[in-house]
């Protein structure tokens, strides 16, 4: 069976530490790009979003290696597959999505990402999808559905083409995820992320300019609260948290790293009661509980089989 590359100077527990710090700044940034897309048209949104990232992005490797990573032919032809998949169409189907459907419905199909993740890692690289894992998945996704519509008024509604783009979004991201576990076994994953978002955005700015978008200051510069959230969304949630996200695939696996987007939701209905006065319930104390034990049992490591 193949396993994730050790990762120098990182341990799982300490990743799983950070990736709890990383799902608590996407579950703001679901609510930040939401708000978004009433001030920027979709692409310019995605190109703004990404651009941000790839300079915060940048300024780390520059910092940190002092240079440009040296990469094969090969490895560049993974990493912008990787980009297609986890930068450009994400970016696009993800607001896109959101900009359509209900915070409710995209919570909830956000929540499918592990076991996307998990069915993939176990197509590609063999990993066991034990019962433990199947327990986790299944208690994770209980947890997020109790948080979510435990809310007054929040319900499915009729399945449409924004909820679509919202499911092909977590697949998108899920396998893209697959190829980032291949290049984590030869390139450490500050290089892969910030090679994949610099292609990745390239596409974005590439399709920006030559598609629709009006491209005038009022729609690139609609206020200052606006760019604010364009600013916390590049730097906080796409650059380090996708950072964190690419450093925990090649420590622990992109099956056990994905279980922790059942705390996206989760948070983001936390920050609506300390921040908005939303009241919080008994279903919402059970979320908690269900997401905390679908978390350990979904990242706990599968234990090898005997000779």
């Amino acid at each position: 069976m193949n396993q994730p590359a050790p990762s120098h100077g990182a341990t799982p527990a300490s990743v799983q530490g950070w990736m709890l710090l990383a799902m608590l700044v996407w579950g703001v940034n679901v609510s930040a790009v939401k708000a978004l897309t009433g001030s920027f048209e979709t692409l310019p949104l995605a190109a703004l979003r990404m651009g941000v990232a790839c300079i915060a992005l940048s300024a780390i490797v520059l910092w940190r290696r002092g240079g440009v990573p040296k990469l094969t032919a090969r490895q560049l032809a993974v990493m912008a597959g990787c980009a297609f998949l986890m930068v450009y169409g994400n970016q696009i189907l993800f607001a896109q999505g959101l900009l359509r459907s209900t915070a409710t419905n995209g919570a909830l199909i956000m929540a499918l990402s592990p076991l996307v993740s998990a069915l993939m890692a176990a197509l590609v690289f063999g990993e066991r999808f034990t019962a433990r894992r199947m327990v986790g998945v299944a208690l994770g996704f209980a947890g997020v559905a109790a948080v979510v519509l435990s809310h007054p008024g929040a319900g499915l509604s009729s399945a449409g083409i924004g909820d679509l783009m919202l499911a092909l979004s977590v697949v998108s991201f899920a396998v893209g995820g697959v190829g980032v576990q291949r290049l984590a076994r030869q390139v450490d994953p500050l290089s892969i992320s910030w090679v994949i978002y610099l292609i990745g955005t390239f596409m974005l700015v590439v399709h920006t300019v030559l598609g629709p978008s009006r491209l005038g200051t009022a729609q690139l510069f609609p206020g200052l609260w606006p760019w604010a959230l364009v600013l916390f969304s590049g730097i906080a949630a796409t650059a380090a948290g996708n950072l964190i996200w690419n450093r925990a695939i090649s420590v622990i696996g992109v099956a056990r790293t994905a279980v922790f987007l059942y705390w996206v939701p989760v948070f983001g209905v936390l920050f609506a009661a300390l921040l908005l006065g939303e009241v919080l319930t008994w279903w919402h104390l059970f979320g908690f509980a269900a997401v905390m034990s679908g978390t350990w049992l979904g990242t706990r490591p599968v234990a090898a089989p005997a000779p």
